[in-house]
Protein backbone atom coordinates (compact mmCIF):
# COMPACT_ATOMS: atom_id res chain seq x y z
CA UNK A 1 0.00 0.00 0.00
CA UNK A 2 1.52 3.32 -1.11
CA UNK A 3 0.65 7.00 -1.16
CA UNK A 4 2.32 10.37 -1.68
CA UNK A 5 1.52 13.42 0.46
CA UNK A 6 2.95 16.87 1.19
CA UNK A 7 4.72 16.95 4.56
CA UNK A 8 3.32 20.32 5.70
CA UNK A 9 -0.24 19.47 4.68
CA UNK A 10 -0.07 16.14 6.49
CA UNK A 11 1.41 17.74 9.62
CA UNK A 12 -1.35 20.37 9.69
CA UNK A 13 -4.08 17.72 9.53
CA UNK A 14 -2.39 15.52 12.14
CA UNK A 15 -2.02 18.42 14.55
CA UNK A 16 -5.68 19.34 14.11
CA UNK A 17 -6.78 15.97 15.55
CA UNK A 18 -3.83 15.15 17.84
CA UNK A 19 -5.57 16.73 20.85
CA UNK A 20 -7.82 13.67 21.03
CA UNK A 21 -4.83 11.44 21.81
CA UNK A 22 -4.20 10.23 25.35
CA UNK A 23 -0.64 9.19 26.21
CA UNK A 24 -1.82 7.15 29.20
CA UNK A 25 -4.40 5.16 27.30
CA UNK A 26 -5.14 1.60 28.50
CA UNK A 27 -5.15 0.56 24.82
CA UNK A 28 -1.70 0.93 23.20
CA UNK A 29 -3.27 1.30 19.75
CA UNK A 30 -4.82 4.61 20.86
CA UNK A 31 -1.30 6.10 20.91
CA UNK A 32 -1.51 5.86 17.11
CA UNK A 33 -3.21 7.74 14.31
CA UNK A 34 -5.56 5.64 12.23
CA UNK A 35 -4.89 6.12 8.50
CA UNK A 36 -7.67 4.98 6.16
CA UNK A 37 -6.53 5.20 2.53
CA UNK A 38 -9.19 5.15 -0.17
CA UNK A 39 -7.36 5.89 -3.41
CA UNK A 40 -6.87 9.69 -3.48
CA UNK A 41 -8.47 10.27 -0.07
CA UNK A 42 -6.85 9.89 3.33
CA UNK A 43 -8.98 9.86 6.49
CA UNK A 44 -7.04 10.40 9.73
CA UNK A 45 -8.52 9.58 13.15
CA UNK A 46 -7.33 10.04 16.73
CA UNK A 47 -9.22 8.78 19.78
CA UNK A 48 -9.13 8.25 23.54
CA UNK A 49 -12.33 6.11 23.45
CA UNK A 50 -14.40 8.98 24.94
CA UNK A 51 -13.63 11.43 22.12
CA UNK A 52 -12.73 10.71 18.50
CA UNK A 53 -11.72 13.33 15.95
CA UNK A 54 -11.28 12.73 12.23
CA UNK A 55 -10.16 14.80 9.28
CA UNK A 56 -9.85 14.11 5.56
CA UNK A 57 -7.30 15.25 2.98
CA UNK A 58 -6.23 14.68 -0.60
CA UNK A 59 -3.30 12.36 -1.39
CA UNK A 60 -1.89 10.64 -4.45
CA UNK A 61 -2.59 6.91 -4.36
CA UNK A 62 -4.20 4.04 -6.23
CA UNK A 63 -4.47 1.80 -3.16
CA UNK A 64 -6.92 1.15 -0.37
CA UNK A 65 -6.28 0.01 3.19
CA UNK A 66 -5.93 0.89 6.86
CA UNK A 67 -2.95 1.18 9.19
CA UNK A 68 -2.26 2.60 12.67
CA UNK A 69 0.88 4.76 12.77
CA UNK A 70 2.62 5.78 16.04
CA UNK A 71 1.57 9.38 16.66
CA UNK A 72 4.53 10.84 18.53
CA UNK A 73 7.31 9.67 16.23
CA UNK A 74 5.32 10.65 13.13
CA UNK A 75 4.59 14.16 14.45
CA UNK A 76 8.18 14.70 15.59
CA UNK A 77 9.52 13.58 12.21
CA UNK A 78 7.16 15.74 10.16
CA UNK A 79 8.01 18.84 12.20
CA UNK A 80 11.63 18.66 10.99
CA UNK A 81 10.80 18.76 7.27
CA UNK A 82 10.33 21.77 5.08
CA UNK A 83 7.35 21.46 2.73
CA UNK A 84 8.35 18.45 0.61
CA UNK A 85 6.54 15.43 -0.90
CA UNK A 86 6.81 12.23 1.12
CA UNK A 87 6.30 8.67 -0.11
CA UNK A 88 4.65 6.27 2.34
CA UNK A 89 4.99 2.52 1.74
CA UNK A 90 3.11 0.19 4.13
CA UNK A 91 3.66 -3.57 4.27
CA UNK A 92 0.16 -5.07 4.33
CA UNK A 93 1.34 -8.15 6.25
CA UNK A 94 3.47 -6.82 9.13
CA UNK A 95 2.45 -3.12 8.90
CA UNK A 96 6.04 -1.93 8.67
CA UNK A 97 6.03 1.67 7.41
CA UNK A 98 8.71 3.28 5.26
CA UNK A 99 8.69 7.04 4.69
CA UNK A 100 11.01 8.24 1.96
CA UNK A 101 12.00 11.70 0.76
CA UNK A 102 14.55 12.84 -1.82
CA UNK A 103 17.29 12.68 0.79
CA UNK A 104 16.42 9.88 3.21
CA UNK A 105 14.41 6.88 4.35
CA UNK A 106 12.73 6.40 7.72
CA UNK A 107 11.24 3.12 8.98
CA UNK A 108 8.85 2.56 11.84
CA UNK A 109 6.47 -0.16 12.99
CA UNK A 110 2.72 0.32 12.66
CA UNK A 111 -0.24 -1.76 13.80
CA UNK A 112 -3.21 -3.35 12.10
CA UNK A 113 -5.71 -0.51 11.62
CA UNK A 114 -8.61 -2.97 11.89
CA UNK A 115 -7.86 -3.25 15.63
CA UNK A 116 -8.55 0.45 16.14
CA UNK A 117 -11.81 1.01 18.08
CA UNK A 118 -14.74 1.64 15.75
CA UNK A 119 -16.43 5.01 15.82
CA UNK A 120 -19.95 4.56 17.26
CA UNK A 121 -22.82 5.19 14.88
CA UNK A 122 -25.34 7.87 15.77
CA UNK A 123 -28.74 6.21 15.92
CA UNK A 124 -32.10 7.89 16.55
CA UNK A 125 -30.33 11.24 16.54
CA UNK A 126 -31.70 14.76 16.81
CA UNK A 127 -30.08 17.16 14.34
CA UNK A 128 -29.44 20.92 14.45
CA UNK A 129 -27.21 23.33 12.53
CA UNK A 130 -25.32 26.22 14.13
CA UNK A 131 -22.99 28.72 12.39
CA UNK A 132 -19.38 27.92 13.31
CA UNK A 133 -18.76 31.48 14.52
CA UNK A 134 -21.77 31.32 16.87
CA UNK A 135 -20.80 27.93 18.30
CA UNK A 136 -17.22 29.12 18.84
CA UNK A 137 -18.49 32.18 20.72
CA UNK A 138 -20.75 29.97 22.86
CA UNK A 139 -17.85 27.68 23.78
CA UNK A 140 -15.48 30.58 24.50
CA UNK A 141 -18.06 32.29 26.71
CA UNK A 142 -18.76 29.20 28.84
CA UNK A 143 -15.92 26.67 28.91
CA UNK A 144 -13.82 28.60 31.44
CA UNK A 145 -16.59 28.27 34.05
CA UNK A 146 -16.84 24.45 33.93
CA UNK A 147 -15.96 22.57 37.11
CA UNK A 148 -13.45 19.80 37.79
CA UNK A 149 -15.04 18.13 40.80
CA UNK A 150 -15.06 14.35 40.18
CA UNK A 151 -18.00 13.99 42.58
CA UNK A 152 -20.14 16.25 40.38
CA UNK A 153 -19.32 15.17 36.82
CA UNK A 154 -22.35 16.96 35.30
CA UNK A 155 -20.64 20.26 36.14
CA UNK A 156 -17.48 19.32 34.24
CA UNK A 157 -19.07 20.08 30.87
CA UNK A 158 -21.20 22.66 29.08
CA UNK A 159 -24.96 22.18 29.14
CA UNK A 160 -26.62 22.59 25.72
CA UNK A 161 -30.29 23.42 26.34
CA UNK A 162 -32.25 23.75 23.12
CA UNK A 163 -35.79 25.08 22.86
CA UNK A 164 -38.30 26.45 20.39
CA UNK A 165 -37.56 30.09 21.29
CA UNK A 166 -33.84 30.05 22.06
CA UNK A 167 -30.84 27.89 22.94
CA UNK A 168 -28.88 28.19 26.20
CA UNK A 169 -25.27 27.19 26.73
CA UNK A 170 -24.57 26.93 30.48
CA UNK A 171 -21.49 26.23 32.59
CA UNK A 172 -20.99 26.33 36.35
CA UNK A 173 -18.57 25.11 39.01
CA UNK A 174 -20.88 26.13 41.91
CA UNK A 175 -18.80 29.28 42.55
CA UNK A 176 -19.62 30.97 39.24
CA UNK A 177 -22.12 30.43 36.46
CA UNK A 178 -22.36 31.52 32.83
CA UNK A 179 -25.53 31.40 30.76
CA UNK A 180 -25.01 32.23 27.09
CA UNK A 181 -28.35 32.50 25.25
CA UNK A 182 -28.94 32.69 21.47
CA UNK A 183 -32.38 33.65 20.25
CA UNK A 184 -31.39 32.90 16.63
CA UNK A 185 -30.81 29.19 17.36
CA UNK A 186 -34.03 27.25 17.74
CA UNK A 187 -34.87 23.57 17.79
CA UNK A 188 -38.05 21.91 16.55
CA UNK A 189 -38.49 20.38 20.00
CA UNK A 190 -36.89 20.82 23.39
CA UNK A 191 -33.70 18.84 23.92
CA UNK A 192 -30.62 19.01 26.13
CA UNK A 193 -27.25 17.31 26.64
CA UNK A 194 -23.93 17.90 28.46
CA UNK A 195 -20.68 17.97 26.44
CA UNK A 196 -17.41 17.31 28.34
CA UNK A 197 -14.67 19.93 28.46
CA UNK A 198 -12.05 18.04 26.39
CA UNK A 199 -14.08 17.69 23.16
CA UNK A 200 -15.19 21.30 23.50
CA UNK A 201 -11.54 22.39 23.72
CA UNK A 202 -10.80 20.40 20.55
CA UNK A 203 -13.86 21.90 18.91
CA UNK A 204 -12.79 25.42 19.90
CA UNK A 205 -9.33 24.94 18.36
CA UNK A 206 -10.74 23.56 15.09
CA UNK A 207 -13.56 26.10 14.75
CA UNK A 208 -11.14 29.01 14.79
CA UNK A 209 -10.46 28.56 11.06
CA UNK A 210 -14.05 27.80 10.00
CA UNK A 211 -16.86 30.06 8.80
CA UNK A 212 -19.26 27.35 7.66
CA UNK A 213 -22.15 25.74 9.55
CA UNK A 214 -21.65 23.02 12.15
CA UNK A 215 -24.05 20.11 12.03
CA UNK A 216 -24.72 18.65 15.48
CA UNK A 217 -26.36 15.24 15.81
CA UNK A 218 -26.99 13.81 19.26
CA UNK A 219 -28.79 11.06 21.12
CA UNK A 220 -28.74 9.94 24.76
CA UNK A 221 -25.16 8.69 24.59
CA UNK A 222 -23.13 10.63 22.00
CA UNK A 223 -22.87 13.90 20.10
CA UNK A 224 -21.45 14.20 16.59
CA UNK A 225 -20.09 17.53 15.34
CA UNK A 226 -19.44 17.83 11.60
CA UNK A 227 -17.91 20.85 9.83
CA UNK A 228 -15.69 21.28 6.80
CA UNK A 229 -13.51 18.16 6.55
CA UNK A 230 -13.58 17.59 10.32
CA UNK A 231 -15.75 15.26 12.36
CA UNK A 232 -15.78 15.01 16.14
CA UNK A 233 -17.74 12.47 18.12
CA UNK A 234 -17.84 12.39 21.90
CA UNK A 235 -19.54 10.54 24.68
CA UNK A 236 -21.95 12.80 26.56
CA UNK A 237 -21.95 13.23 30.33
CA UNK A 238 -24.74 11.16 31.83
CA UNK A 239 -26.79 12.88 34.51
CA UNK A 240 -29.25 15.67 35.23
CA UNK A 241 -27.90 19.21 35.10
CA UNK A 242 -28.69 21.29 38.22
CA UNK A 243 -31.54 23.80 38.14
CA UNK A 244 -29.27 26.75 37.43
CA UNK A 245 -32.12 29.24 36.97
CA UNK A 246 -33.01 28.87 40.66
CA UNK A 247 -29.67 30.37 41.80
CA UNK A 248 -29.86 33.49 39.60
CA UNK A 249 -31.09 36.32 41.87
CA UNK A 250 -33.96 38.26 40.32
CA UNK A 251 -34.17 41.34 42.56
CA UNK A 252 -30.88 43.25 42.35
CA UNK A 253 -31.51 46.91 43.24
CA UNK A 254 -27.85 48.01 43.19
CA UNK A 255 -26.63 48.55 39.65
CA UNK A 256 -23.11 49.55 38.61
CA UNK A 257 -21.79 50.37 35.13
CA UNK A 258 -18.04 50.66 34.55
CA UNK A 259 -15.38 50.57 31.85
CA UNK A 260 -14.45 46.90 31.42
CA UNK A 261 -10.73 47.37 30.72
CA UNK A 262 -10.22 49.75 33.64
CA UNK A 263 -12.06 47.38 35.99
CA UNK A 264 -10.23 44.28 34.72
CA UNK A 265 -6.74 45.80 34.89
CA UNK A 266 -7.37 47.20 38.36
CA UNK A 267 -8.50 43.78 39.62
CA UNK A 268 -5.40 42.15 38.12
CA UNK A 269 -3.13 44.67 39.86
CA UNK A 270 -4.89 44.56 43.21
CA UNK A 271 -5.08 40.74 43.23
CA UNK A 272 -1.28 40.52 43.22
CA UNK A 273 -1.44 41.73 46.83
CA UNK A 274 -4.32 39.45 47.88
CA UNK A 275 -4.24 36.32 50.00
CA UNK A 276 -2.93 33.49 47.82
CA UNK A 277 -5.55 31.07 49.14
CA UNK A 278 -8.74 33.12 48.91
CA UNK A 279 -7.67 35.65 46.19
CA UNK A 280 -10.11 37.98 47.94
CA UNK A 281 -10.66 41.47 46.51
CA UNK A 282 -13.04 43.85 48.28
CA UNK A 283 -15.32 46.21 46.39
CA UNK A 284 -16.53 49.25 48.32
CA UNK A 285 -19.08 51.31 46.38
CA UNK A 286 -20.16 54.76 47.48
CA UNK A 287 -21.76 57.25 45.12
CA UNK A 288 -19.83 57.23 41.85
CA UNK A 289 -16.65 55.84 43.41
CA UNK A 290 -15.57 52.20 43.44
CA UNK A 291 -12.69 51.32 45.76
CA UNK A 292 -10.89 48.02 45.20
CA UNK A 293 -8.68 46.65 47.95
CA UNK A 294 -6.84 43.49 48.92
CA UNK A 295 -4.42 42.41 51.62
CA UNK A 296 -2.32 39.44 52.62
CA UNK A 297 -1.73 39.69 56.39
CA UNK A 298 0.75 36.79 56.35
CA UNK A 299 3.19 38.80 54.21
CA UNK A 300 2.04 42.30 55.20
CA UNK A 301 1.00 43.07 51.60
CA UNK A 302 -1.89 45.37 50.76
CA UNK A 303 -3.16 47.53 47.90
CA UNK A 304 -6.13 49.73 47.06
CA UNK A 305 -7.29 51.62 44.01
CA UNK A 306 -10.19 53.97 43.23
CA UNK A 307 -12.22 53.96 40.02
CA UNK A 308 -15.04 56.14 38.75
CA UNK A 309 -18.28 54.34 37.93
CA UNK A 310 -21.96 54.96 37.31
CA UNK A 311 -23.82 53.54 40.31
CA UNK A 312 -27.46 53.49 41.37
CA UNK A 313 -28.07 51.92 44.73
CA UNK A 314 -27.13 51.84 48.40
CA UNK A 315 -23.51 52.14 49.54
CA UNK A 316 -22.14 48.64 50.06
CA UNK A 317 -19.07 46.50 50.52
CA UNK A 318 -18.73 43.04 48.97
CA UNK A 319 -15.82 40.69 48.28
CA UNK A 320 -15.15 38.32 45.38
CA UNK A 321 -12.50 35.88 44.24
CA UNK A 322 -10.32 38.01 41.93
CA UNK A 323 -9.60 35.10 39.58
CA UNK A 324 -13.29 34.52 38.96
CA UNK A 325 -13.94 38.21 38.31
CA UNK A 326 -10.93 38.41 35.94
CA UNK A 327 -12.09 35.36 33.95
CA UNK A 328 -15.55 36.79 33.53
CA UNK A 329 -14.47 40.29 32.58
CA UNK A 330 -11.99 38.83 30.07
CA UNK A 331 -14.85 37.03 28.35
CA UNK A 332 -17.22 40.00 28.22
CA UNK A 333 -16.16 41.73 25.03
CA UNK A 334 -17.93 45.08 25.39
CA UNK A 335 -16.33 48.40 26.36
CA UNK A 336 -18.71 48.89 29.31
CA UNK A 337 -20.04 46.20 31.66
CA UNK A 338 -22.88 46.13 34.16
CA UNK A 339 -22.78 44.63 37.63
CA UNK A 340 -25.96 43.96 39.59
CA UNK A 341 -25.81 43.42 43.36
CA UNK A 342 -28.27 42.93 46.19
CA UNK A 343 -26.48 42.08 49.45
CA UNK A 344 -22.87 41.21 50.45
CA UNK A 345 -23.81 37.54 50.92
CA UNK A 346 -25.68 37.11 47.61
CA UNK A 347 -24.35 36.50 44.12
CA UNK A 348 -23.33 39.34 41.85
CA UNK A 349 -24.35 39.38 38.18
CA UNK A 350 -22.15 40.64 35.35
CA UNK A 351 -23.60 41.45 31.93
CA UNK A 352 -22.23 43.22 28.84
CA UNK A 353 -23.47 46.65 27.86
CA UNK A 354 -26.60 45.99 25.81
CA UNK A 355 -25.91 48.88 23.42
CA UNK A 356 -22.79 47.06 22.15
CA UNK A 357 -24.18 43.49 22.22
CA UNK A 358 -25.51 41.38 19.38
CA UNK A 359 -29.31 41.54 19.34
CA UNK A 360 -29.50 37.72 19.15
CA UNK A 361 -27.13 37.25 22.08
CA UNK A 362 -27.78 37.38 25.81
CA UNK A 363 -24.89 36.84 28.24
CA UNK A 364 -25.28 36.49 32.00
CA UNK A 365 -22.37 35.71 34.32
CA UNK A 366 -22.92 35.04 38.01
CA UNK A 367 -20.23 35.00 40.70
CA UNK A 368 -20.66 34.05 44.34
CA UNK A 369 -19.15 36.40 46.94
CA UNK A 370 -16.54 35.37 49.49
CA UNK A 371 -16.89 36.13 53.16
CA UNK A 372 -15.57 39.58 54.07
CA UNK A 373 -12.42 39.41 56.14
Amino acid sequence: MKFIVGSSDLLKHLQSVSGALNNNSPLPILENFLFEINKNKLKISASDLETTMTTEMEITSKDEGVVAIPARILLDTLKTFSDIPLNFTINDKNFQIEISSDTGKYKLSGLDGNEFPRIPAIEQATKIEIPAETLLEAVNKTIFATGNDELRPVMSGVYFQMGKDHTNFVATDAHRLVRYRRTDIRAAKQASFIVPRKPLTLLKNALGTMNSKVTIEFNDANAFFSFGNFHLICRLIDGKYPNYEAVIPVDNPNKLTIDRDLFLNAIRRISIFSNKTTHQVKLRIAGSELTLSAEDVDFNNEASEKLTCDYNGSDMEIAFNARFLSDMLSNLGTTMVNMELSMPNRAGILTPDTAESDADENVLMLVMPVMLS
